[in-house]
């Protein structure tokens, strides 16, 4: 690995990026062009300690994760996501989809101003790539799982423990949201590996998806209605909006709720309890991606 040609490249990354475009604050003592070392670690969910190391030249090769961690949080574009991951040795991640994928700089900056209401970036199978505060809050962090099972539309399906997000009687309904979704993604993506590997193997583990699956429904899933079972504050009633990247790949979600409804007074209490009382009691390991 070259550890002084990672360290440059990751310096000049940090001084190009301005606070205001990772939403933080900017202050009249500040001394650098750019980000601070330990805003960046922050950003990418590293330790100061670590990620200075890495500036120095100094410490161990950065796995895959961490490299993706960074370029989301330095806001590189793809070829410098490409030569971040050439310095570090490491293979590019093998496309949009994977747990590392590269997100848009874009839909990154839209997700930093999204500050008062739940939102995170997603693929197009379900996987959760990054999440602000209130998402997690909302919807628990995404479970550390590589493969299928990664996909939220997997688990539905496969594991009774994530349909907790929503009550007992709306599990129909997003059934057969997800399925019709599916469906218009494996059209899109026609005779993708992945998405043939998953629907073969939903269908021989899920009755219930090789039911509707056989029905033909197609819809991408733009907006939707939802009722989200929270352990803390019970059933909170959103909108749930998707926008999506320009190859349909991945999409920023986010949840809203009218000025004045329940659902809106349950957003501002979630801000104020945040993560704290999320897990008592409750079995995550499900993940509520909603």
């Amino acid at each position: 690995m070259n550890h002084s040609e990672l360290a440059a490249f990751l310096k000049s990354r940090r001084d190009r990026v301005r606070p205001a475009d990772v939403g933080l604050p900017t202050g009249p003592r500040r001394r650098v062009p750019g980000l601070r070392r330990e805003e960046v670690a922050q950003l990418a969910g590293l330790s100061a300690d670590y990620y200075t190391e890495l500036e120095r030249g100094r410490g161990a090769q950065p796995s895959a994760q961490v490299l993706a961690a960074l370029a989301r949080a330095l806001r590189l574009n793809g070829d410098e996501r490409d030569h971040l991951f050439h310095l570090a040795e490491r293979p590019l991640p093998p496309a949009a989809h994977a747990p590392t994928a590269h997100v848009q700089p874009a839909m990154l900056g839209l997700l930093d101003r999204l500050t008062t209401t739940p939102a995170q970036i997603i693929t197009d199978l379900h996987e959760t790539l990054v999440q602000n505060p209130l998402a997690v809050a909302l919807l628990g962090p995404p479970p550390a799982t590589r493969g299928p099972e990664a996909s939220f539309v997997h688990r539905w399906f496969t594991d009774p423990r994530a349909r907790a997000v929503y009550p007992v009687e709306d599990h129909p309904h997003h059934s057969r949201v997800f399925v019709a979704d599916l469906q218009a993604v494996a059209a899109r993506r026609a005779k993708d590996a992945e998405v043939t590997r998953m629907v073969a193997a939903l269908r021989r583990r899920s009755a219930e998806f090789a039911a509707l699956w056989e029905e033909r429904d197609v819809a991408l899933r733009r907006t939707d209605h939802k009722r989200i079972v929270h352990p803390a504050l019970g059933v909170i009633e959103l909108d749930c909006h998707n926008l999506f990247s320009e190859d349909g790949r991945q999409r920023l979600l986010w949840f809203s709720a009218p000025p004045g409804t329940e659902g809106a007074a349950q957003l501002e209490l979630l801000s104020v309890i945040g993560t704290q009382d999320m897990t008592a009691g409750a079995d995550r390991s499900g993940h509520r991606q909603g």
